[in-house]
């Protein structure tokens, strides 16, 4: 096997490369399309995405992040970010979703532009590691043969014989690297039986879908192996536009890419692929019964999460958002209510709860896309009850935020005011609104909304008229950068 030529710059830092682009449908009714599994506090206090950007904060191994992402998830992701105190050095908006080797290849002309010896870390956003010591030394020996131009994946000690996990064969030990070998073979999700075989041989890893990568010679590889995604990745990278904080890729580019995962597109063909068995405390968080293993457990085998009563149950999942939730008297169930939607299921059929959401798209039923919260640039907005010709939202406004300037054709909206100040243009006037005070916008007048204060604006919007839907906003003008 050959040895790419590409050294690392001993100056330089590795880049991470937070991959954010899933919807995560296995773990819906929580996990939506424009509020997905990765924004979600699911295993701390923080978002999947947060804990994964924390994990490379160190500033002296690490750059500031790149962060790939859907472009309808640029808002929240930017706000998580602040939260986090972390800056990005970029974030790269996908117009479509194009799998993995799309992004990758984005994110290596995107470093090399910088750094023509630039190291990549890409980082799924969705996954939990629970041993940061495991990790950093992991990286390390990552970081020791991308420096000779190999092209790292990162192995996971397996501690089952899971079935929903592809495998990795380790090869020969590579030389001057302790604990990294030759990748010998990829293999496919595998049958029970096999996968037993896989974890007592001791020669297979899961396949995590981490990888640390020499950009160069990533770049050079997908030359080779897969020319119409490096060809597709430049092309949406050369005609991207700045929008505000963000880089929208080319749409018309980007789309025509073949939609590929890095491993089918680079590291089953190349024959500079390495592995770094590692055991990390990992898990790709992919079903409601992963966040069973992993979550803390009472007496009885229950992790309860929320507004939650159990009686004689064992073995149960229980994720409740603000409505009790009793359990009596039953066994290895998953149960997740949120305020529109209650899934039950059995804790061993959890994997399939993707093809509920894949009936209620079919059916045209807005639960797969959004949660009644919908967050916005602003703030966030919640249906609390409607009718005919009448609808009543809870408005929040963050600090220093405020909506587009707009007007309405079909409907009149009436604010009332339950924490903070509302700084209204209505019309040619502006008007500070006070705690317990209310405002009328009449039918087609130009309005705006903002928070002029240092908490939150909390709001009651009543919306009346003879259509009531999102798209009767006319934006004349718009800090966000939306039509």
């Amino acid at each position: 096997m050959s040895t790419l030529p590409v050294s690392r710059n001993s100056a330089g830092k590795i880049v991470p490369v937070l991959l954010s682009g899933g919807t995560g449908s296995r773990l819906w009714p929580l996990s939506r399309e424009l509020y997905p599994k990765q924004l979600l506090a699911l295993c701390s206090d923080r978002s999947m995405l947060q804990d994964t950007a924390t994990r490379v904060t160190d500033a002296d191994r690490f750059a500031a992040p790149l962060v790939i992402c859907n472009q309808e998830h640029r808002f929240i992701i930017a706000e998580q970010m602040r939260q986090s105190g972390i800056r990005p050095g970029a974030i790269l908006l996908e117009p479509v979703g194009r799998n993995t080797a799309a992004a990758c290849a984005v994110a290596a002309l995107t470093a090399v532009r910088e750094d023509e010896d630039a190291l990549l870390l890409v980082l799924p956003a969705d996954h939990l590691v629970r041993d940061l010591p495991a990790f950093g030394a992991a990286v390390d020996r990552a970081a020791e043969a991308a420096a000779k131009g190999l092209l790292v994946t990162f192995g996971i000690t397996p501690t089952a014989p899971e079935t929903g996990y592809g495998y990795i064969r380790r090869g020969a030990p590579l030389d001057a690297v302790d604990g990294a070998f030759r990748v010998a073979e990829f293999v496919e999700k595998p049958a029970r039986r096999t996968a037993e075989s896989y974890v007592a041989s001791g020669d297979y890893a899961w396949n995590s879908g981490m990888f640390l990568f020499p950009a160069a010679a990533m770049l050079a590889e997908l030359e080779r192996h897969a020319p119409e995604v490096l060809e597709g990745a430049r092309a949406a990278l050369d005609r991207a536009a700045r929008d505000l904080d963000f880089l929208r890729l080319d749409e018309s580019a980007f789309a025509a890419i073949p939609s590929i995962s890095i491993d089918y597109a680079l590291m089953e063909r190349t024959d500079s692929a390495v592995v770094v068995p590692c055991d990390l405390g990992w898990t790709d968080v992919g079903s409601w019964s992963a966040l069973w293993d992993v979550g803390t457990k009472d007496l009885n085998g229950n992790v309860a999460l929320g507004d939650v009563m159990t009686e004689d149950a064992r073995n149960c999942y229980v994720n409740s958002d603000g409505h009790l939730t009793a359990l009596v008297g039953v066994e290895d169930v998953v149960v997740v209510v949120t305020d529109d939607a209650v899934l039950v299921a059995g804790r061993d059929k959890a994997q399939d709860v993707k093809l509920v959401v894949e009936r209620l798209k079919k059916e045209g039923r807005p639960e797969p896309l959004n949660h009644r919260k919908v967050h916005r640039p602003w703030g966030s907005y919640q249906s609390v009850h409607s009718g005919a010709r009448f609808q009543v939202k809870n408005l929040t406004v963050l600090p220093g935020a405020r909506l587009s300037l707009q007007r309405h054709h079909h409907r009149a909206e009436h604010w009332v005011v339950v924490q903070g100040t509302a700084l209204v243009t209505r019309g040619e006037e502006q008007v500070h609104v006070y705690e317990n005070q209310s405002i009328y916008i009449p039918m087609g007048t130009v309005h705006r909304l903002e928070n002029p204060g240092k908490v939150p604006l909390q709001l009651i919007e009543v919306q009346s008229g003879s259509y009531l839907g999102e798209d009767d906003i006319v934006r004349i003008e718009d800090n966000y950068g939306r039509g």
